[in-house]
């Protein structure tokens, strides 16, 4: 699915469509007449194409719009693997409610971070997370002296056991910045004893070095014991790369445009060391400072910014 502003004459015309599947609306921004496109997603194995007609009392013209098929989609996943659950963000401007969950949660709330989470909008309506151009943007701004951001959860309630899971993103600019891509266990009692998958993160004072780390009782942060590795990634934060986590009973390997980031066996040495047998949730935040965020200071010119995701896809073995 996916959405196109097309500019328009101005004056009255009609407008049609050929499909079902495909609607058009008029509408204006800035003055300016628009037609906006949008599609429902095309979950079948065949191709599809359809026609939005715009027409005025002496002049006409067809809008084509070819939809691939899933299997026309570029998809990887190590031999062996299905695709299960995914989102392509190409429907509408907010996430599914059947799949995502956002975080409402004041400053503070985790790591002495300075943003606001928020159910999509702050409260004078400026957005913070929502859908556009086939992207989910979550963006972090500064509203009356606050820092507002996003943080979203994809099945949160069932969340999955192993698997191949990735993402499309481009991470946002600016010292303060501090993006993740990660996994936290459904069943949560207590941290770290639960563990954290952290699949990607970084911090905008120290720009394009991603990293990947684990959490458990006997590998965590707080003392330093931590399971972690970070490499420099040139244009991490210019264009879209994709990182990735293979997850199994035996070992949990994460990658970085198909590269591998960090690796770590199960060793039969219990839970504390090994809590990553049970279903973990996905969770796609932007934060702001932090004990981590804010290691290098925080720029609040660099606000508005925003961290951009072309897809999330979960693959597990047939």
């Amino acid at each position: 699915m996916f959405k196109v502003d097309v500019v328009a004459w101005n004056g009255d015309y009609t407008i049609s469509t050929s499909a079902d599947w495909i609607q058009a609306k008029r509408f204006k921004e800035s003055g300016v007449d628009y037609i906006e496109i949008t599609t429902t997603a095309n979950e079948s194995r065949e191709s599809r194409s359809a026609v939005v007609a715009v027409s005025t009392d002496s002049e006409s013209a067809d809008i084509v719009v070819h939809q691939s098929s899933i299997e026309d989609q570029t998809m990887y996943a190590p031999e062996g693997y299905d695709l299960v659950w995914h989102d392509e963000f190409e429907e509408g401007s907010e996430l599914n409610a059947n799949d995502w969950t956002y975080e409402v949660k004041g400053s503070g709330w985790v790591n002495n971070e300075l943003q606001n989470y928020v159910n999509q909008k702050t409260p004078e309506g400026n957005w913070v997370t929502r859908i556009s151009n086939g992207k989910l943007n979550i963006r972090a701004l500064n509203e009356g002296g606050k820092i507002y951001s996003g943080r979203v959860y994809a099945k949160v309630k069932e969340g999955w056991t192993y698997g191949y899971i990735e993402a499309s993103i481009k991470l946002p600019k600016g010292k303060g910045t501090w993006p993740a891509f990660w996994m936290m266990p459904v069943n949560f009692t207590s941290w770290p004893a639960d563990g954290e998958i952290d699949i990607m993160e970084e911090v905008g004072g120290h720009p394009n070095y991603v990293s990947s780390s684990l959490h458990a009782n006997a590998h965590v942060h707080s003392n330093g014991t931590q399971v972690t590795h970070e490499m420099y990634l040139k244009g991490a934060e210019d264009d879209f790369h994709t990182y990735a986590i293979e997850w199994t009973h035996d070992n949990i390997t994460t990658y970085v445009d198909g590269q591998v980031q960090l690796s770590y066996d199960n060793r039969g040495l219990g839970r504390d060391d090994w809590p990553y047998d049970d279903p973990f949730y996905i969770i796609l935040n932007l934060a702001w400072g932090g004990t981590w965020g804010g290691t290098y200071g925080i720029d609040e010119s660099a606000l508005p910014t925003t961290m951009e995701i072309d897809y999330v896809r979960v693959f597990q073995k047939k």
